[in-house]
């Protein structure tokens, strides 16, 4: 069974930063994907960013809305998954969500309970 826990969600300025954090159990890394969505008032859900280890090792990817911007990583040891944010836009307002694919062909099946970011103009 796999469960994502995230926190470190907030209100913070334009231009400040935030942290977000996603432990998971009921999986290893090596063989999935974990990924950052978000939910902005009135829009469609948009992926962020992931990390995918099908490879053996962390790959990156991220959305051209907030590369050079946001940075995604990972803990091995914790199980734990980081979307670290900077140069914040209120643009960048919205209920952010963690979730793993565990390249079953479920696609992200397994969702965190999503963490509020609020960036203030």
């Amino acid at each position: 069974q796999v469960h994502l826990v995230q926190s470190g969600g907030g209100l913070v300025q334009a231009g400040g930063s935030l942290r977000l954090s996603c432990a998971a159990s009921g999986l290893a890394f090596r063989g999935c994907a974990l990924g950052w969505f978000r939910q902005a008032p009135g829009k469609e859900r948009e992926f962020v960013a992931h990390i995918n280890w099908s490879s053996g090792s962390g790959s990156t990817y991220y959305a051209d809305s907030v590369k050079g911007r946001f940075t995604i990583s990972a803990d091995n040891a914790k199980n734990t998954v980081y979307l670290q944010m900077s140069s914040l836009k209120p643009e960048d307002t919205a209920v952010y969500y963690c979730a793993v694919d565990l390249l079953t062909g479920r696609g992200y099946y397994y969702w965190g309970q999503g963490t509020q970011v609020t960036v203030s103009s």
